[in-house]
């Protein structure tokens, strides 16, 4: 990997009083940036989230991690799982970006994992800056009916041996408008620990971002994709 970059430190407002902080990277000439929704029980230090971020600089794409949640907030295990709550503050990050000197000219895309792929879905079906998403190992039922309502290219991966979110995905991805396609890992679990998985999932979410975020890309028909290559 390139990314030798040196990550700016941000603080991103959540209210009049709150705010979370956050890691932003751009390239020299970003063909977008890529905000990540970290999963229960993540931060922006997760490990698998910051591989998937730096293979997206090799790629030319800039990335923003950020908590979600204040450190208080945290603590409740019911705000983890708070996917309304986790959305909005997603769409809160996502006007910083718009905002902000250096990202507010880029084309913005949400990357989820875990329950964060439902808060991803959520904030993208409630916005129109978002061109496109890509969700690991996620939870896109827990978006519940809002599902029907992205229509922004979305793919979905998931592990091979991760059945019981295989299952979810596959119904989910039923439900999602617009372009859509889901990549089935072989031999991945949930957290996509095994040799070369995680590298299958960073190069396909560079593949996606770099065909939807640069400006004037063009939208294929709409379309079901299953893969498992």
């Amino acid at each position: 990997m390139i990314a030798n970059h040196i990550p700016e430190a941000v603080t991103i407002p959540i209210g009049l009083r709150h705010s979370v902080p956050g890691i932003l990277a751009l390239p020299p000439r970003p063909l977008g940036v890529v905000l990540f929704a970290h999963g229960s029980g993540s931060s922006r230090f997760s490990r698998r989230n910051r591989y998937v971020a730096d293979r997206l600089f090799d790629a030319n794409l800039g990335w923003l991690l950020f908590d979600l949640l204040t450190d208080r907030e945290s603590q409740s295990r019911d705000n983890v799982f708070d996917i309304p709550l986790l959305a909005e503050r997603l769409q809160l990050a996502t006007e910083w970006a718009a905002a902000y000197p250096a990202t507010r000219d880029l084309v913005p895309g949400y990357f989820g994992a875990s329950t964060g792929a439902a808060a991803a879905l959520m904030a993208a079906a409630g916005t129109t800056r978002i061109r496109a998403v890509v969700s690991r190992g996620g939870r896109p039922d827990l978006a519940g009916e809002w599902l029907r309502r992205v229509t922004v290219p979305t793919l979905l991966i998931v592990g091979g041996e991760d059945h019981v979110v295989l299952e979810l995905n596959a119904r989910a991805l039923e439900l999602l408008g617009g372009t859509k396609e889901i990549i089935v890992v072989p031999r991945a679990t949930h957290l996509f620990e095994e040799p070369g998985t995680l590298e299958r999932v960073a190069d396909e979410a560079a593949r996606w971002f770099g065909r939807y975020l640069p400006v004037g890309a063009d939208e294929p028909a709409r379309s079901l994709t299953a893969n498992s290559a």
